[in-house]
């Protein structure tokens, strides 16, 4: 088991950030890797610590599905946000940080811990990338409106 930990700086607020990653209607918009889709039908958040947090992705190409089960342990908006995935080996944990730049930015770090070595390979690193440029990508039109 070990740690893993992603940095990315948006041009948003924390509080609008925050939202993005508890609200169905918003992560269905971004969550999972290129490749996949989750319907907002496929996403519970329970936003609460003991909370539930569910989705389960849609591949594009198959129809094969994934399901991440978590419960929450800290719910503090707009600056924390964590959970643990008790079907992991270890129970995986995922700690989300909302770090106000004053700027108009916000730097996002995701840290991860009890990371099963299936989660640290070169091609899961990747695909968790691609999820984060999504949620860039998804951001950029809701700032600008479009």
């Amino acid at each position: 088991m070990s740690e893993l930990t992603f940095r990315r700086v948006h041009r948003a607020s924390p509080e609008l950030l925050f939202d993005c990653m508890t609200t169905p209607e918003h992560l269905a918009q971004f969550w999972g890797p290129a490749g996949t889709t989750t319907p907002v039908e496929n996403i519970t958040v329970d936003l609460r610590p003991g909370g539930v947090f569910e989705t389960t992705m849609v591949n594009d190409s198959d129809g094969g599905t994934y399901t991440m089960r978590a419960v929450y342990t800290e719910v503090s908006r707009p600056d924390r946000l964590a959970w643990v995935e008790p079907d992991v080996e270890g129970g995986m944990t995922t700690t989300i940080t909302f770090v106000d730049l004053e700027d108009g930015r916000t730097e996002v770090v995701t840290h991860q811990t009890n990371v099963p070595e299936q989660y640290r390979s070169p091609a899961a690193r990747a695909g968790f990338q691609t999820s984060l440029d999504r949620f860039d990508v998804y951001l950029q039109r809701l700032t600008n409106g479009a």
